[in-house]
């Protein structure tokens, strides 16, 4: 999976992905210091991989990972071109979900591109770059499709009806993603596109270290402006969290953590938060030779996760034996659960849960 982090330019998007990532972007006091998208790996913070580590003491642990990508700044006229635009939004078309970096404090040593600071104006101008692009990729698709729908083939018809009506939301300033259509209208009509603003949004409002608990007025007028929108909104002093970054032992993260008044980094909640816009779950296998968290959409069915791990375990799929996360920590371990009776043998529909450790039988 794959976040991308837009924004316009200079609003801190390369310092956030800095604490992403050990792969240290340029990060600098000046429009488009980004140019080619940043690429970094990153674990996904989850307490219960250590446990199960300190239970089984595998030889190697693997958890989950998502990538994320630091895009280059976006400007007014990126739809047409302007600031490289074009570039950039396809950049963020191979994204999954959208990580947008709003400035929402005052520093007057720090360049803001339209030389005022205001996170609601910013945020619109992003949003009407990316809708337009939509509308663009949207027009050619009924370019194409409109000849077949006047001599009357149906599946053309109901595609050109979706469009128009995508195309009227957008004109009203509306993002695809807030449109309400059936799951065959997405995934028949949509999802072959990659229209930008159908995808998931975190709104990331970036503060200065006095509004990193309970934000600022900036922040309350974003939260406001995103109401009714399918989205999520967290507060984030990015600065402070490139400090915290540099603090390479946990006693020492701690402390700072404790002095600041926060329980964890703010990049813990912003790695989950964007897990959480994904829909994605974790379920775990456990042995001696590693303990591994596996990522999955959540509602995902048994032969699907086994497919996760190979493409011969969902072809051959038998059968799933399962463990809560409770039952094999309470039990500490595989063999006493088994002996408690916590072990369960689950078929073809079962739905794998959250944290769910599994052993897949399977025959090709």
């Amino acid at each position: 999976m794959k976040a991308g982090i837009v924004g316009l330019p200079n609003v801190g998007k390369s310092s956030l992905f800095n604490c992403f990532s050990n792969a240290k972007a340029q990060s600098a006091n000046f429009p488009f210091c980004t140019i080619e998208p940043n690429i970094g790996t990153v674990n996904v913070p989850d307490r219960r991989i250590n446990v199960l580590e300190s239970i089984v003491k595998p030889e190697k642990v693997i958890p989950a990972c998502i990538e994320i990508v630091d895009i280059a700044g976006l400007v007014r006229g990126a739809s047409k071109g302007e600031g490289l635009g074009n570039q950039f939004l396809s950049n963020i078309r191979e994204t999954d979900a959208i990580i947008h970096v709003l400035r929402c404090f005052d520093n007057e040593r720090i360049i803001h591109v339209d030389g005022t600071v205001d996170p609601v104006r910013d945020k619109e101008i992003i949003d009407i770059e990316l809708q337009m692009k939509d509308l663009d990729s949207i027009n050619k698709r009924i370019d194409k499709i409109k000849r077949q729908a006047q001599t009357g083939e149906d599946t053309a018809k109901k595609e050109l009806n979706v469009l128009e009506k995508i195309i009227k939301s957008l004109e009203r300033g509306e993002s695809v993603r807030n449109i309400k259509l059936s799951e065959e209208e997405w995934e028949s009509y949509l999802e072959p596109l990659k229209l930008i603003t159908a995808k998931p949004v975190l709104y990331v409002c970036n503060v200065d270290e006095k509004s990193a608990i309970r934000g600022n007025d900036y922040v309350d007028k974003i939260v406001e402006s995103t109401k009714n929108e399918n989205s999520l909104v967290l507060v984030l002093a990015v600065a402070l969290e490139a400090d915290i970054n540099e603090l390479r032992t946990y006693e020492e993260r701690k402390i700072f953590l404790d002095d600041i008044g926060l329980k964890e980094p703010g990049i813990n909640k912003l790695i989950r938060n964007t897990y959480k816009l994904l829909g994605l779950e974790n379920f775990f296998t456990a042995g001696k030779k590693e303990v591994r968290s596996w990522t999955i959409k959540t509602g995902t069915a048994a032969p699907k996760a086994a497919g996760i791990i190979h493409s011969d375990f969902e072809k051959g799929f038998i059968k799933a034996e399962v463990i809560a996360y409770s039952d094999f920590v309470n039990c500490n371990g595989e063999q006493n659960a088994r002996e408690a009776g916590k072990l369960r043998i689950e078929g073809k529909n079962y739905t794998v849960k959250d944290g769910d450790i599994i052993h897949f039988r399977f025959n090709v």
